[in-house]
């Protein structure tokens, strides 16, 4: 059995050329932080390109998604603890921007069919408080999008989208992003697209733009260590961790002895599991991992076209089995950032396919707010309040779908499957 695992995640996006890059980065620490002034910058370059992948007239680029969202919150100027609706079945990189805003998260179940906000919960719980509603399209999987601005328009919400899985979706043959005042990306490890951390605001109205630009003039860009620290992951991962991950578990005990020398950031810091806010966030983009943003973007095309490709093969060899699938829509092109299935004994199934067949699948999420350890009373989450969405919580496998993921690959996993129905 090969030591390097089948694995989901663990900057799974990373080809060749990124490593080459990187690694010219890394000797070249000029170029980590600000722009040039000589000529156009890779952080606005990359801005550009989303403003004319999305035909949108503003996009705006931080160190985070989280950053993204807190910095819109912000400059939306609601008044305090004003309600933000979102689902749960979800991360705490979601709720704590709300938090952080000293705004109230207030969440909203989700959909069993296609693990998006229920749209009849969402109905049940807009009230005067209720100024804002938060779309998430998760795994990649575009929501009711018709049926939701609907709902936004009659009770005069403001509509945003999270996009942070779905770059590339679309709904309505219109990409997910497009429909809100607003919409936000992710690049972090384990996304569409990946810089290991970063991300991209959009919008058309000029008003909060403006708003949005004098707020990220007002923040700093991240330190040198801590985008050290992003150029670093790359290589160790590559390299050391996933090399010999499955040998007595020397990989695995490497990735958490880096992280706590703080060689490499963790994906999720300690704070936010409490609702608090670490002190790097929010953060302008640094123009090093714009550069890697920017030649992941490249690939969008082959990336999402690779995840259908895979998405296609799961549905055709899983077909007739107990896992249940996801379910299928017209006008909804999926982005498949994973593969969601659901199976009674799904947690028991992870772990068997880890420990005796070296293959990592995902177990995003085994609880209603993301990672397991999150604190739920600090996210103003109490266990009740989303059947649903605890229910998938315990059901929900998620198979690879990413770059690094051939049709042997895939193969594997579907026999394991298979052996365990």
């Amino acid at each position: 059995m090969s030591f390097r695992p089948i694995s989901i995640s663990l900057s799974p996006n990373v080809e060749p050329d990124d490593i080459r890059l990187v690694l010219k980065l890394i000797f070249r620490p000029w170029l980590w932080k600000k722009r040039n002034k000589n000529k156009e910058s890779e952080i606005e370059s990359l801005e550009n390109e989303f403003k004319k992948y999305f035909n949108v007239k503003y996009a705006f680029s931080f160190n985070s998604a989280r950053s993204c969202f807190f910095a819109l919150l912000k400059s939306l100027d609601l008044n305090p603890e004003s309600e933000v609706l979102l689902q749960s079945f979800t991360c705490n990189a979601t709720v704590n921007p709300i938090l952080w805003a000293g705004l109230k998260p207030k969440y909203v179940d989700c959909s069993e069919n296609d693990f998006n906000i229920d749209l009849n919960d969402l109905k049940n719980k807009v009230s005067l408080k209720t100024r804002v509603l938060l779309v998430q399209h998760t795994f990649g999987m575009p929501a009711d999008m018709e049926s939701i601005s609907e709902i936004a328009k009659e009770n005069n919400l403001i509509l945003i989208e999270d996009c942070a899985h779905s770059l590339g979706a679309e709904y309505n043959g219109k990409k997910v992003g497009s429909f809100g005042k607003a919409a936000f990306f992710s690049f972090s490890r384990d996304k569409i697209i990946s810089s290991i951390y970063g991300g991209i605001l959009i919008t058309n109205d000029s008003e909060l733009a403006q708003k949005i630009n004098d707020f990220r003039n007002s923040i700093k860009y991240p330190p040198h260590y801590w985008i050290l620290q992003q150029l670093i992951h790359p290589l160790l991962l590559n390299y050391i961790v996933l090399p010999i991950y499955n040998f007595i578990d020397l990989g695995k005990l490497f990735l958490i002895l880096s992280q706590w020398l703080h060689i490499v950031s963790k994906a999720v810091h300690w704070k936010e599991k409490r609702g608090q806010i670490p002190s790097y966030f929010p953060k302008k983009l640094p123009n090093a991992l714009a550069m890697l943003s920017l030649n992941q973007f490249k690939k969008l095309e082959r990336f999402n076209n690779h995840r259908q490709e895979l998405a296609d093969f799961y549905y055709k060899n899983l077909s007739g089995t107990k896992f249940i699938l996801p379910e299928k829509f017209d006008n909804r092109k999926n982005a498949f950032l994973r593969f969601s299935i659901k199976h009674p004994d799904a947690h028991s199934i992870i772990y068997k396919a880890w420990e005796k067949e070296n293959i990592l699948i995902g177990d995003w999420y085994t609880t209603p707010i993301a990672p397991y350890d999150t604190k739920l009373e600090e996210m103003e989450y109490i266990m009740g309040m989303c059947p649903k969405a605890e229910k998938l919580a315990n059901i929900t496998l998620n198979l690879p779908t990413h770059i690094n993921i051939s049709k042997k690959d895939a193969q594997r996993i579907i026999d394991f499957l298979k052996s365990t129905n």
